[in-house]
């Protein structure tokens, strides 16, 4: 009776009772409760629920008490604050920070300080608040454990604050369904971009394109795919021959070496996408690259993949699907990407983080370069 009436004296108006007055209730109602039943805390939080001013050292303690005495104040108190959700999070079990992630609203520092323990439940609810704000950083991260943990990569995709840069990377372990959503959504056109910077073309061919950053920022940028000159000097007389060679005899590492210089691609961005499993890939390559459908039949046939002579075989409908469903343009826009990440941004010290494994360096890396370390992880490890 005594906890009631005093839980009671606490949760007056502030018209009632002064700052002082509470503070002391406080400190008698946290003594008692200490001594009380579960079921006892339970109700006494319950009560704190709707106030504006709640003590303290009361909410500490029931914050980081058990779960079914802290639950509805984590999922309903709306008077907790950042730091009150924060010091929770990281002094509580996993269950009290899965109530946190329900949360509605949370903030960008809790969304990270929840994200940051690594704890996949806890993530893939955050992921699925809608009313979260999760900041960039912390996406990420979310995205490098998606590779482990793919359940993660489907609520990933739902998230606004996802940008092309760490979806074109997801797309290596990411299902069809999810790819098919990373290509609709991200595949963006660059026809703006061309727009804008077409007199730089004429610009940066009279300097010889001497500055190494602007030639990799405009070959990212321009209309053209293939790679001309290669295909005048190759002796299969360009992409088409080549692919209908390898049809016949099969792919070998000198002949995607090869298929890759003429497609404008690096080899090792043209070993990544025609060893992909799923083989969506092949089809954005195609896509991009001019190929008809016929080619891609036989790019799929030279892979020694099934289905490209019987279409049962779900794997081959789904790259045709993918292949219709792209624009040109889009298809350039992702493979381009690809090569950049894949390749332009690796140096010996991304080669060397990537070979020790270590993860914990990936803020030191740009942009493109946390997407060549995630992507290309399992190739050089192995």
């Amino acid at each position: 009776m005594l906890l009631r009436r005093l839980a009671d004296v606490v949760s007056l108006p502030a018209s009632r009772i002064n700052a002082f007055e509470r503070s002391v209730v406080a400190d008698l109602l946290v003594d008692m409760m200490r001594q009380a039943s579960v079921e006892e805390r339970r109700r006494i939080a319950a009560r704190l629920v709707p106030l504006t001013d709640i003590p303290n050292n009361i909410l500490r303690l029931l914050l980081r008490d058990e779960v079914v005495v802290a639950r509805e104040l984590l999922l309903e108190c709306a008077s907790l604050s950042d730091h009150d959700l924060i010091t929770c999070a990281r002094d509580t079990t996993t269950e009290h920070r899965k109530l946190i992630a329900g949360r509605r609203g949370l903030s960008p520092a809790v969304c990270a300080a929840l994200i940051e323990r690594g704890e996949v439940e806890v993530i893939e609810l955050v992921l699925n608040n809608r009313e979260a704000v999760v900041p960039t950083t912390s996406l990420e991260e979310a995205v490098a454990l998606s590779r482990q943990y793919p359940q993660l990569c489907g609520a990933l995709l739902k998230r606004p604050e996802l940008r092309p840069s760490s979806a074109y990377v997801m797309f290596w372990w990411c299902n069809h369904e999810e790819r098919s959503v990373i290509l609709r959504r991200f595949a963006v056109s660059r026809e703006v971009l061309q727009g804008s910077v077409v007199d730089m073309f004429s610009v940066a061919a009279k300097d010889g394109w001497s500055d190494p950053v602007v030639r990799k920022a405009l070959q990212f940028i321009e209309r053209r795919q293939r790679n001309r000159e290669a295909a005048k000097k190759s002796p299969f007389e360009g992409l088409e021959g080549i692919i209908a060679s390898a049809a016949e005899t099969g792919l070998t590492p000198d002949l995607v070496a090869e298929i890759g210089h003429l497609a404008g691609v690096k080899p090792l961005t043209a070993a990544k996408i025609l060893s992909d499993e799923g083989g969506e890939s092949i089809a954005v390559l195609c896509k991009s690259t001019g190929l008809t459908k016929r080619y891609l039949a036989l790019l799929w046939k030279a892979m020694r993949r099934p289905g490209s002579d019987d279409s049962s075989d779900p794997r081959w409908e789904r790259v045709q699907i993918v292949y219709d469903m792209l624009a040109v343009d889009r298809a350039q826009t992702v493979v381009r990407y690809w090569n950049w990440s894949l390749t332009s941004a690796l140096t010996p010290q991304l080669i060397r983080a990537i070979r020790e494994g270590e993860d914990h360096l990936i803020d030191q890396f740009s942009a493109a370069e946390r997407a060549a370390m995630l992507a290309l992880s399992d190739d050089f490890k192995n």
